[in-house]
């Protein structure tokens, strides 16, 4: 019987080969685009899940109170491991590391800048990476020793054996190679291409020895001996800080290590999402796309159902049950979706180049895994029930008596399922386009909004080696200004575009002692302000010409304006319980997140901490790649042993975006999917139309009907539907964009242009789609459909 159904599905498919074709194709770009999005959504989901037990492993944050907001980072005091270690119930490791940071690794020729992790043994303990050679329970034990990858220690060593060879870290310590593990796995939040140990970081940075609670400065991570004691601990670590060092108000908590790509953003000390958002909108969207393909299916099905009438009668009367009927229509659908799906698969593997170029990973179907063939069969089957269920139903209810006699199917009815249909899928598609164009408008004003100084022609060239010595940096300075490729040259303690230090240790005549304030600091070299394009409001920028500029500070204007300060220049504040005055107050000017207000902050002499870039501003008289060539030059005449680490910030500060433009580009592909499917649902159905007023059309032009008349007619219900479909999908789109909005401190307000967008292109689209049907009927010769008549 099975042989038979299929055989008579081939033959049904083979005759009416339009509509095959229109119904393989749309189920074909649903389910690849569905595909695509299901694998981002289980690679992201995947993230920090590979260890063994990852489950069981936690990331202690820090909530700090300032500014009347709780603020949490994942940056906890070099003795937090120790301590709950030794004092916590339930806890098998503790670890404290450095985040992973871009450092040079020499070995006798090959010198090579790689990302760098101090830590402790327990590290490898918590994050069960596998060891290719070296004794996993010796490594970090001993000061001069590293660990590396192994596509890491390949670029050093070659095919070589790189255990017990040395290399030479920061042009400075000759280190030992005690161990080579496998490359860290992509969907892992903590990346890097080495491991040393801490106590070799405490060698090199003599403030980060002994014990510190007042300084956040390392990642600690936590795994217990079973999840039973998770709450008893984490309540117990919330009061760590406060028991260790008095007046310290800061309180701890464990987040899941496995949450931690996808639930990092923090509303009042608690996780409430993040890049899950995105996820959720990525699931919804397959989900969609697929129902959209669906739902063209079963429109197309139905709306050959006069056709396939006689054929249901026929068999109803020499004895068919409307059981196998059903198996039969569910039999066509489920091998039309293993059509699809074949076809979809080809699309995927071609389409995976750019897809994982776009998303930055490398997406694949995993053909050895069970459980992908599992999944796969599935969401055949799912898709086939899915599509086949309203058809299989519909076109087995029918009376062979009815049928037999010349049933006709009433296709102009106001409320048919198939115009229900019609409407679904241009609901989906319009609230799409609208999501699609308010996520670029978003974009597009963050973007443009001003961020307080000009990025443009701006480069930031890292210090490294004999650059770290005061003299050698302003000697530097002086020799690129004196070239003429540069206009402006100041230094920065950090990235310019990224997140820094901060303190609440901060107290200034007529402070309110009950209110804690967090304030950004950063160091910054003379004519900083100049070089970056920002502004000054009041007084004066830090200068040679001034010798006690060590004991100066200037304070931005979100700083004035929460420490209250009438007469701000001139103002002396206490930091770390140093005096200090302030000499100006700077524009507000982006330093972190675009999409929040700017924190108050303090900038002092770069030269009391360190730079750690170097900032020059492009003569924009100069030819920029020449100008770029005279720098890297001058910086290498100055430090052979390094290479030149420069990017450009506008290149860094577009990083910013990156979510969103990933959103945008998503939604813009697969809402155009889905408004294609429902195009090829609705030329079919245009066909069936067609084919059902081919008689009324001809009389119609025989009594003087114009084409245009035709056209009319024959858009008008089409456009009706479209219409409908348009005033559901505004409020749906609405509740929506307007929620995913609402995660945005800066936002644009919801104008008015995305609904017009969306109403006028899904209407052209709807009348061009079935005027490509409606023009050849109005054309047609008369007489060919009434000859016989």
């Amino acid at each position: 019987m099975f042989k038979l159904n299929i055989k008579i599905a081939l033959r049904n498919l083979w005759k009416n080969k339009g509509f095959t074709l229109i119904n393989v194709g749309g189920l074909a770009i649903g389910l690849a685009s569905c595909m695509i999005l299901l694998l981002y959504v289980a690679y992201e989901w995947s993230y920090d899940k590979q260890f063994t037990d990852s489950d069981k492993t936690y990331v202690v944050y820090q909530n700090s109170s300032a500014n009347g907001k709780t603020f949490s980072w994942a940056w906890t005091p070099n003795a937090m491991a120790a301590e709950v270690a030794a004092k916590e119930q339930g806890v098998k490791y503790a670890s404290h590391s450095t985040y992973p940071n871009p450092k040079l690794i020499s070995r006798e020729d090959k010198k090579i800048t790689g990302r760098a992790i101090f830590t402790d043994r327990f590290f490898t303990k918590i994050l069960d990476y596998k060891f290719i050679s070296g004794n996993p329970d010796q490594v970090m034990k001993n000061v001069n020793t590293i660990v590396l990858t192994r596509s890491f220690a390949r670029k050093l060593f070659g095919n070589e054996d790189a255990i017990n060879k040395t290399v030479k870290f920061d042009n400075q310590h000759l280190l030992k190679v005690e161990a080579v593990i496998e490359d860290v796995p992509a969907n892992s939040s903590i990346q890097f291409d080495y491991l040393m140990p801490w106590a070799l970081f405490e060698e090199r940075e003599p403030w980060a020895r002994g014990v510190n609670w007042g300084s956040n400065m390392c990642l600690t991570l936590v795994q217990l001996k079973n999840n039973s004691s998770f709450n008893e601990l984490n309540a117990s670590i919330k009061d760590i800080y406060k028991r260790n060092q008095k007046g310290n108000t800061t309180e701890a908590l464990l987040h899941p290590l496995t949450k931690w790509h996808l639930f990092s953003d923090f509303e009042n000390g608690k996780s409430v999402g993040g890049k899950i958002e995105q996820l959720k909108i990525f699931l919804l969207l397959a989900f969609c796309i697929l129902l959209i393909a669906c739902v063209n299916f079963m429109n197309l099905s139905t709306a050959r159902s006069e056709r396939r009438a006689k054929e249901v009668g026929i068999r109803k009367a020499i004895g068919s049950t409307r059981k196998s009927l059903i198996g039969q229509f569910f039999i066509e659908s489920i091998f039309i979706t293993f059509v699809s799906t074949v076809l979809a698969f080809v699309l995927v593997e071609l389409s995976f180049s750019y897809f994982n170029q776009l998303l930055n990973i490398e997406l694949q179907f995993d053909y050895t895994n069970i459980r992908f063939w599992g999944v796969l069969l599935a969401l055949i089957l799912f898709t086939g029930l899915i599509a086949g269920s309203y058809p299989a139903l519909y076109l087995s209810s029918f009376e062979p008596i009815a049928v037999l006699k010349g049933l006709k199917i009433k296709s102009d009815s106001s409320i048919s399922v198939r115009k229900i249909l019609v409407v679904v899928q241009f609901v989906f598609a319009t609230c799409l386009i609208i999501c699609t164009s308010v996520i670029y408008q978003q974009l597009k004003y963050v973007q443009n909004k001003p961020i307080g100084y000009n990025k443009s022609n701006l480069v930031q060239i890292e210090i490294q080696g004999k650059m770290r010595n005061e003299s050698k940096q302003d000697l530097l300075k002086t020799q690129m200004l004196k070239s003429g490729a540069a206009s402006g040259v100041t230094f920065f303690t950090t990235d310019i575009t990224e997140g820094g230090n901060n303190t609440t240790d901060i107290s200034w005549k007529g402070k309110n002692p009950d209110e804690s304030i967090l304030f950004n600091t950063r160091g910054i070299g003379s004519d900083f302000f100049m070089t970056i394009g920002a502004r000054l409001i009041s007084g004066r920028e830090f200068s040679t010409k001034f010798h006690n500029d060590s004991a100066s500070v200037m304070l931005n204007e979100a700083a004035v304006k929460m420490m209250r300060l009438k007469n701000p220049v001139g103002a002396e504040i206490t930091m770390g319980g140093t005096k200090l005055t302030n000499v100006a107050v700077v524009k507000d000017f982006i330093v972190e997140s675009a999409y929040q207000r700017v924190a108050p902050m303090i900038f002092y002499q770069s030269y009391l901490e360190g730079p750690s870039v170097i900032v020059v501003r492009l003569n924009p008289d100069h030819n920029i790649s020449s100008s770029l060539e005279k720098i890297d030059a001058l910086v290498k005449e100055l430090e052979p042993d390094f290479p030149v680490s420069r990017k450009f910030v506008d290149e860094s500060f577009a990083l910013k975006f990156q979510n969103e433009k990933l959103l945008g580009t998503l939604s813009n592909w697969f809402g155009g999917f889905a408004i294609f499917i429902s195009c090829l649902g609705l030329l079919g159905l245009a066909l069936f139309m067609a084919e059902q007023r081919k008689k009324e059309i001809s009389i119609r032009k025989v009594l003087g009907a114009s084409n245009y008349n035709i056209l009319t007619l024959l858009n008008r219900d089409f456009i009706k539907l479209v219409m409908i479909a348009n005033l559901i999908a505004f409020p749906v789109a609405y509740v929506i964009i307007n929620r995913w909005l609402s995660a945005y401190e800066f936002r644009i307000g919801i104008s008015v242009l995305p609904f017009a967008i969306a109403a006028v292109l899904s209407t052209v689209i709807a009348v061009l789609t079935v005027s490509m049907q409606s023009v050849k009927v109005a054309k047609a010769n008369p007489v060919d459909a009434l000859k016989y008549e």
